[in-house]
């Protein structure tokens, strides 16, 4: 007898559907020769400070730094207390008959780090030394679950996946345990002011970006607007120059009009510049930036976000969400224009899925090199069926996003034109001469700054234009504004930096904080300690989380860049770097942030008194 273990009922139900195994038991299904089981998700986790000895939270017990960690049972409070999952131990029970009974062992887990990690800590904390393979499929489809079945790998090949799960693990711990424990004593042991690997920075940016916009002054500054007429045309130019005072801009104003009121020609066109412009597709969507747009356009938490896309995966619908790589390789391209041809009647995409089967699509998605353990979300034409609206509304990101990104080039052209009244005016303006991708979704909103005309007359250089009309717009500088889950995830990816070029980003991505798999969790994680809230869409740094973030802003702890160098060492290790080396650098960090902790928190409620929040 074989066993096959998912990581929850539903996904081992579908494994057995697919076998024709339909014999149900306690914690189990068998059939065919086959036992399919389930975790529910992490079982067993590093255990906590007492069982190494560590009792109470006490200076004296710091740093923590366990010879060698030990796995114990997920679990839950009671009344009495903290106690070991009774639904666990009697999963863990099922598991161990069947693991002592089989001949080997299938791991269908998903495939990925955390996937890796949950079957392994139950193998080893079972003391399991039965052979095992690993399904590793992107797609939960009849066919996918077949051919994943056919090509299974030896266990062997994901053992540098498992180190980096268990680096992973084991570094949260020690960072995590010890930071808490340092910080909370050091102030008092008031409450438990929870600090983390990952959690930590990620406030820190949220904390930083509230302040630098609660502390901005604005700056007034003034600008001249003309109004000019080309046939029966009319545009807008705006001064090249910005005026710091109004009287300045009134002087400008009255040159402006002294040259119009004798009924001259007032606008000279001093240069007319012309440019064609290509704009590639996007990139087909990976978790994170699927989380940004459901967002933006809908709303959702990348909480929810993900907990929709697991349920489309699940009804195999689409392919591996939680995948960080945008990008596909050569054999799933083949598949893509039999793939489009499914959503030819969809009542959204239908003609731009027509549309693409006549010509060549475009391959900028399609890099072999790019795609990590799973390529980019796709749909995998199964029939979508009575969707409730949330789910239909993701699902359509998933499919459009797919047409869009091996659709044609949108073709513009941009035109600048320069005119001369006094000073330089400017008028900027792009007509979209094939829209390709951007027909999609009819996405040619694009963001403009407010002096864009959206077409602009044919001009020539050397000619005079009559000017019309002519105002002093007053403005103002504006602070950059506060993180939504939108804008949060994007700089997630790049620890902060401000880039918008999509495949800049992405080159970033292996030195981000944390993964596109966890950074829902790390969001959630903040608002349950009470650290942030959702302030409409935005997120908003609590006193607690403000005086948190004073206490730690100066320590490594809040630094983004350096997690996100750790986050670069786990994915070096998944392809077989120093596991050691990595241990030691964690180990002496800890050493270093608990010391800075205890000597540090004592002013935190001193300052958690003084933070007022606008």
């Amino acid at each position: 007898m074989k066993v096959v273990i998912a990581e929850k009922p539903s996904v081992a139900r579908e494994l057995a559907k697919v076998f024709g195994a339909n014999q149900k038991k306690a914690g189990y299904i068998e059939g065919k020769g086959y036992s399919f089981t389930w975790a529910f998700g992490h079982l067993l986790q590093l255990a906590p400070p007492q069982e190494y000895g560590y009792y109470g939270w006490r200076v004296q017990n710091l740093p923590m730094l366990p010879l060698k960690f030990k796995l114990a049972i997920r679990k839950v409070k009671t009344k009495e207390g903290m106690v070991d999952d009774p639904a666990v131990k009697k999963q863990l029970a099922v598991i161990k008959s069947l693991f002592d009974e089989c001949t080997e062992i299938i791991v269908a887990t998903d495939a990925g780090r955390e996937g890796e990690l949950i079957f392994r800590y139950i193998y080893y904390y079972l003391k399991c030394k039965k052979p095992f393979r690993r399904l590793w499929i992107s797609s939960q489809t009849d066919e996918a679950i077949k051919n994943g079945f056919r090509n299974l790998k030896p266990g062997i090949e994901y053992d540098t996946l498992f180190n980096s799960a268990h680096c992973r693990s084991e570094s949260d711990w020690l960072v995590g345990m010890n930071a808490t424990q340092a910080l909370s004593i050091s102030a008092g042991n008031k409450a438990v002011l929870s600090l983390g690997r990952v959690q930590t920075p990620t406030l820190a940016m949220i904390c930083q970006r509230f302040l630098e916009t609660k502390n901005f002054v604005p700056q007034i500054y003034f600008q001249v607007a003309i109004q000019l007429k080309k046939g029966e045309q009319f545009f807008r130019a705006i001064s090249t120059v910005n005026f710091d005072e109004k009287e300045k801009a009134e002087a400008v104003l009255e040159k402006v009009l002294d040259l119009a009121a004798g009924h001259q020609k007032g606008g000279y066109i001093k240069d007319v510049e012309a440019k064609a412009k290509k704009e590639p597709p996007p990139l087909l969507h990976d978790l994170s930036s699927l989380q940004q747009e459901a967002n933006k356009k809908k709303g959702y938490t990348a909480d929810q976000t993900l907990g929709i896309l697991q349920n489309l995966y699940e009804s195999k619908l689409i392919t591996y969400p939680r995948t960080g790589s945008r990008f596909i390789a050569d054999d799933v391209f083949t598949t893509v224009p039999g793939l489009i041809s499914k959503f030819t009647d969809h009542p959204l995409f239908g003609k731009q899925a027509q549309e693409l089967l006549g010509f060549k699509l475009n391959k900028r998605s399609v890099n072999a090199k790019k795609v990590t353990d799973h390529h980019a979300v796709l749909p995998t034409g199964e029939n979508a069926r009575q969707l409730s609206s949330d789910r239909q509304a993701v699902y359509d990101m998933v499919v459009g996003r797919m047409i869009e990104a091996f659709h044609k080039d949108c073709l513009k052209e941009t035109t600048k034109i320069i005119v001369t009244s006094g000073i330089d005016f400017v008028a900027n303006g792009t007509v979209v001469q094939s829209a390709g991708w951007r027909s999609v979704f009819n996405d040619n909103d694009e963001e403009k700054k407010d002096e864009d005309n959206a077409m602009l007359p044919k001009v020539t250089k050397g000619e005079n234009l009559d000017i019309t009309n002519k105002a002093i717009l007053k403005k103002q500088t504006k602070p950059k504004p506060l993180y939504n889950e939108a804008t949060l995830l994007k700089a997630l990816e790049t620890c902060g930096k401000d880039i918008e070029d999509e495949e800049l980003r992405y080159a970033m991505k292996e030195s981000g904080l944390g993964t596109p798999a966890t950074r829902a969790a790390i969001i959630e994680t903040l608002i349950k300690r009470e650290y942030i809230t959702r302030e409409k869409k935005n997120l908003v740094p609590s006193v607690k989380g403000l005086g948190v973030y004073e206490v730690v802003k100066d320590k490594k702890i809040a630094h983004a860049e350096l997690t996100g160098q750790w986050e670069k060492r786990l994915e070096e290790i998944r392809t077989g770097a120093s596991v050691k080396d990595f241990k030691a650098e964690i180990t002496e960090y800890t050493k270093n942030i608990t010391q800075e902790l205890l000597m540090a928190g004592s002013n935190l409620k001193e300052i958690l008194n003084d933070v007022k929040v606008a």
